[in-house]
């Protein structure tokens, strides 16, 4: 989508015409300097570096489109534009710097100008919506309507094309033609996104169908609501329609254009570098796009800025709807960081002044299980589950994950409890069927019904080289050991360096007598064993103990009952 002038422009080639001296006294060392920092995403780094280049060589292409590209990059429109005109006025193409001029333009309603440009060097699609908006903001209805209709008529765009189509006729108060796009399902997959069905919403509220409104909301959400929504249910069931929100004004439409082909690039497992110039220039059209400032913030932590990502967060004021959502962000932001206490924290202070949310008390009884405070953690489980509908859909996750909690503390009964809770509400979860069926076969409880539960959850997640352990392994404690190393060896297939995995097939070559083969096994997974890693099931210690004596022995020194057949060379 964009040249990569970050990583393939040399050195020398910037350098044409200087001599060594005059180059090293030059950019080389602040453009050696700054692409490293673009290449490990410290954008605050590159544009410095990059800056620092240009001023030594002020004209150089190179250096102006890869500060433009870091600039963006950090959200500092303002900073890439003077670079932008530059490049363009000499007649540079460039992508990037067409991308800023653009947002330049919008930013200062200049519609006569971008009418006038060829946005298509932007990209196709993207440049068209923009025009099409363009036309709206200078207050052309009907070509606006012509340009979105053109756009619709190619392959793969109808859908996006529409729902911006949608949008357009709800800022300038056609409800009804809005409606009828949304109800004919001409809007596609972006009208069923959470931006979309609320947009649906507030449509149907300003034609006074209320009750149509709520449908569509019940429809999209069921009931896990949050603030935002709540909000908008609460103005719908007063009968005292919220207004049109999500499309003020043409500027607003542009900023929609590049969130809308952020979050599809970002689905459809783009780079989220270029996913993040998308959205950080529909942040800087719309300052007060939640979802383009909780995409860039989550962006920038899969990039791991974890910095940049908190500071994005935390710019979310206290009074918005959607503060928990930010703030939820900023403790993984936190915990990724590894400021884990930080984390925790903000979790805590979160759970006083949004307690009514239960994804507040499951997040934060997430991450108290994850440090292993199991009985803290059983606590905000237990606040989560009675602020949940027993309708809402994820309801069986509180359960699930609340009888983890309970089976690292020792209680068993209340595990299963948990475990057995979540089942009847998801029958064929094959995560919960597959940690109680493991569960009852480490306790060789009901090895019928684990087998049974194991085979379904095999069923439900076949590429699971996890579930297919547990499958192998209720074999070998039911001594059929051939169909148990059947399923190891596909298990291993499935997780080659996993140090459990590879155990376990170690002691089920050992049940069918290929001694050098479990001896090798075990060898295999004492070699991927992370000693820093606190909630591996891999015993280091009993691994070297059966290379020493072997499984037979070790089985009698705990006490366990022996193999069927016991192994032979």
């Amino acid at each position: 989508m964009f040249r990569n002038v970050l990583g393939f422009t040399s050195v020398a080639a910037l350098c044409i015409g200087l001599s060594a001296p005059l180059m090293a006294q030059s950019i080389a060392g602040p453009y050696l300097a700054g692409r490293h920092a673009a290449v490990n995403s410290d954008y605050p780094e590159a544009a410095r570096y990059y800056t620092e280049a240009l001023a030594r060589d002020p004209k150089n292409i190179e250096l102006m489109e890869s500060a433009v590209l870091s600039y963006l990059s950090l959200g500092r429109v303002e900073k890439a534009l003077p670079l932008a005109r530059s490049m363009i006025t000499i007649g540079t193409k460039s992508q990037v710097a067409e991308m800023a001029l653009v947002a330049g333009m919008a930013k200062e309603g200049d519609y006569s100008a971008l009418l006038e440009r060829d946005t298509s060097a932007i990209g196709p699609w993207v440049g068209g919506l923009v025009q099409a908006w363009a036309h709206m903001g200078a207050g052309d209805v009907t070509a606006a309507m012509a340009a979105f209709d053109s756009l619709s008529e190619e392959a793969g765009m109808q859908g996006f094309v529409m729902y911006h189509k949608a949008l357009a006729l709800a800022s300038v108060g056609d409800f009804e033609g809005a409606e009828a796009i949304f109800a004919s399902d001409a809007a596609g997959a972006a009208g069923q996104t959470r931006r979309g069905v609320m947009a649906h919403a507030e449509i149907l509220g300003q034609l006074g169908r209320s009750d149509d409104a709520l449908a569509v909301l019940k429809n999209g959400f069921g009931d896990d609501t949050d603030p935002e929504i709540a909000r908008l249910i609460e103005s719908l069931q007063q009968d005292t329609p919220a207004p049109f929100s999500h499309m003020p004004d043409a500027q607003a439409g542009m900023a929609e254009v590049f969130f809308t082909f952020a979050a599809v690039l970002r689905n459809e497992a783009a780079g989220d570098y270029y996913v993040l110039l998308y959205s950080r220039i529909a942040r800087f059209l719309r300052p007060d796009h939640i979802d383009a400032l909780l995409l860039t913030a989550s962006l920038l932590e899969n990039l791991g800025e974890h910095d940049l990502a908190i500071a994005e967060y935390k710019s979310l004021p206290a009074n918005s709807p959607a503060y928990h959502a930010a703030e939820l962000g900023r403790a993984e932001a936190l915990r990724r960081s590894g400021k884990t206490a930080q984390a925790i924290e903000v979790l805590e202070q979160l759970a006083r002044s949004h307690g009514d949310l239960a994804v507040v008390h499951s997040t934060l009884g997430d991450m108290l299980r994850a440090e292993e405070d199991y009985e803290a953690a059983i606590a905000s489980y237990d606040q989560a589950i009675d602020l949940t509908a027993e309708t809402a859909r994820a309801r069986w996750v509180l359960f699930y994950a609340r009888a983890i909690a309970k089976e690292r503390s020792g209680d068993w009964e209340g595990s299963e409890a948990d475990f057995r809770a979540a089942l009847k509400l998801n029958p064929e979860q094959p995560q919960v069927l597959n940690y109680l069926g493991y569960s009852l076969v480490e306790q060789q409880r009901s090895l019928d019904e684990a087998l049974d539960m194991i085979e379904r959850a095999v069923a439900a997640s076949p590429d699971s080289g996890y579930i297919v352990d547990s499958l192998g392994w209720v074999f070998y404690r039911l001594d059929r050991y051939d169909e148990a190393v059947e399923q190891m060896e596909r298990a291993v297939e499935l997780e080659p360096v996993d140090p459990v995995v590879n155990d376990h097939l170690g002691d089920v070559y050992w049940a069918v007598g290929r001694i050098r083969e479990a001896e090798f096994q075990w060898r295999r997974a004492l070699s991927f064993v992370d000693l820093t890693d606190a909630e591996s099931e891999a015993d280091p210690e009993r691994m070297r103990r059966k290379l020493d004596v072997g499984l037979d022995a070790v089985l009698s020194e705990e006490g366990a009952p022996p193999l069927k057949v016991a192994a032979e060379e």
